[in-house]
């Protein structure tokens, strides 16, 4: 009985220490009876967030949003973000701490922005995330990996398009810049400090290596591959599944692993058919 009674009061003191830490509230929304969520006692709408009106998503007191702006429920604008006018926020996405985003730019469902701009006229597809940390380590004097800071931002021009579930990392030493006008397909990467001019396209499962600079109307086939520290001057087209590993400052077509022109290119496999070719017949 003393067991049985020590367990009861044990439970009784754990469901106050609950009720106090997490409460909720019930609130009449539109005619709408809406449980709250809450967290410590104070619930999100005592705190320093509120419900935006248009698409009901949650923004952060210090945020400037146009009253045109359409932020989806579930999604949620933090502090000090700036949201200019018919910007659409789809369900699901994050928009970090001291973001910008310019006019008439659309971004989809369970999008993660943080430490970036972000143009006008953009377009920002499901599951992207930019401004997260690049890829930086090195081994210290205990013979340990230690990680490089990543403190800088990631720049999106005007009229830019980033597709699906895409990541573009912050830069470290410079800023990551996407030029205007360019076009990323699905399921790009693209590395800290990585800086990328006008009019550029480039095209699903390509990846570009930290502080690569590539300069305007460069186009990448799919699965293209670039090196990092690498140079590639305005007007290059590089060939599906190509690689990188040096400079290229001549613009046209490039193809291969390591990239070389693509005519070039085009001779070296006809000549390994034709002596591969050649072997079997002997």
């Amino acid at each position: 009985m003393m067991a049985m009674a020590s367990r009861n009061a044990l439970l009784k003191n754990l469901n106050l220490i609950l009720s106090r830490k997490y409460t909720s509230r019930t609130q009449v929304i539109s005619g709408t009876s809406v449980e709250l969520p809450s967290c410590h006692g104070k619930s999100l709408e005592q705190s320093d967030y509120k419900r935006w009106d248009n698409g009901g998503g949650m923004f952060h007191n210090s945020a400037c949003i146009d009253h045109t702006a359409l932020i989806e429920n579930g999604a949620i604008v933090h502090s000090n973000c700036t949201i200019a006018k018919d910007v659409q926020i789809g369900s699901g996405t994050v928009i970090g701490s001291s973001t910008s985003i310019g006019e008439s730019t659309t971004i989809g469902y369970n999008v993660v922005l943080s430490n970036c701009s972000v143009g006008q006229f953009c377009v920002i597809h499901h599951g992207v995330c930019i401004g997260q940390d690049g890829f930086g380590f090195f081994i210290d004097d205990k013979g340990q990996v230690a990680k490089k800071p990543q403190m800088l931002n990631v720049r999106i021009g005007d009229h830019v398009e980033i597709g699906a579930n895409t990541c573009i990392d912050r830069g470290s030493w410079r800023d990551t810049v996407i030029g205007h006008f360019t076009k990323l397909d699905n399921l790009v990467q693209i590395g800290h400090n990585v800086q990328i001019g006008k009019c550029c396209i480039i095209c699903g499962q390509s990846g570009i290596a930290g502080s690569a600079t590539l300069g305007d109307y460069v186009t990448m086939g799919g699965r293209v591959a670039i090196k990092d520290h690498v140079l590639i001057a305005s007007k290059v087209r590089l060939a599906a599944n190509s690689c990188v590993t040096k400079n290229i400052t001549v613009a046209g077509d490039y193809a291969g692993f390591p990239a070389m022109p693509a005519e070039e290119w085009r001779r070296q496999t006809v000549n390994m058919r034709l002596h591969f070719k050649k072997g079997r017949s002997l």
